[in-house]
């Protein structure tokens, strides 16, 4: 008996990451707020175990920015609105850095968090602009 002939393939579709079509810029507005806090309380505690735990944690919520954005990005955001907004992509890749490893996830730095939070509520205004369209 050959292989294939044990499986069927079925051919499936599906138009975005989210069956449920909720997209907001909220999310990870929620996680870079988090995040804020996070490196706030660092600063003002020395227990190596809370450090270690803060650590884990900030770079969990850094992952979820990104990923809340790319969502954004990549499934809500279509060609019209990169056309109206032409420095859209920019703002996102910027603010997906801001995340990453050179940005909140990788250090303690409250300023960047705020450029984060910053870029996100430019995300946001876009985001509710296009909801108005």
């Amino acid at each position: 008996m050959r292989l294939p002939s044990l499986f069927s393939i079925t051919d499936v579709s599906a138009h975005c990451d989210l069956p449920c079509g909720v997209y907001d810029p909220a999310q990870a507005r929620i996680e870079a707020e988090s995040i804020k806090g996070i490196i706030a309380k660092v600063a003002d505690n020395d227990d190596p175990d809370f450090r270690t735990r803060a650590v884990l944690i900030k770079e969990q919520r850094s992952q979820l920015v990104k990923e809340h954005l790319w969502v954004l990005w990549t499934d809500y955001f279509k060609p019209p609105h990169f056309e109206k907004y032409p420095d859209l992509h920019t703002l996102i890749n910027e603010a997906t850095k801001l995340a990453g490893a050179s940005g909140t996830k990788g250090e303690f730095d409250a300023a960047k968090a705020d450029e984060l939070l910053a870029k996100i509520d430019e995300i946001d205004r876009i985001f509710k602009e296009t909801k108005k369209a």
